[in-house]
């Protein structure tokens, strides 16, 4: 998996805007809210991205991967490579980031953005 990748699979959802936070990381926002950080400057390339509650633990044990900085509260995961994961799991992990911050979204804002 490449950062084009990984690009194409966050645009296919709504809304999507992108950004460079601290210098050098993507973000992949909806509604101004992130839901995915790609460390740019790392080789190779970095991610964090939220998971479910329950799949937490599992996925900050596997190998490659650890609670993400700053964000383990919120159940977020940060991977030491982005080509850990194959395009399909990346399919997934992104969705569920990409629907749960949406959720998080006021109604206004959704309905601004036409995700209702």
């Amino acid at each position: 998996m490449t950062v084009e990748d990984i690009q194409q699979i966050c645009n296919k959802f709504p809304a999507v805007t992108e950004d460079i936070k601290w210098e050098n990381h993507l973000c992949f926002c909806v509604g101004g809210k992130i839901f995915l950080i790609l460390g740019m400057d790392e080789t190779p390339v970095t991610a964090s991205f939220k998971v479910l509650d329950e799949e937490f633990e599992e996925m900050a044990a596997r190998t490659g991967f650890a609670p993400a900085p700053y964000l383990a509260r919120y159940k977020w995961v940060w991977a030491s490579n982005i080509a850990q994961l194959s395009k399909k799991e990346w399919e997934h992990y992104i969705k569920q980031s990409y629907e749960w911050k949406k959720t998080k979204l006021t109604a206004k804002v959704r309905r601004e953005l036409g995700l209702v």
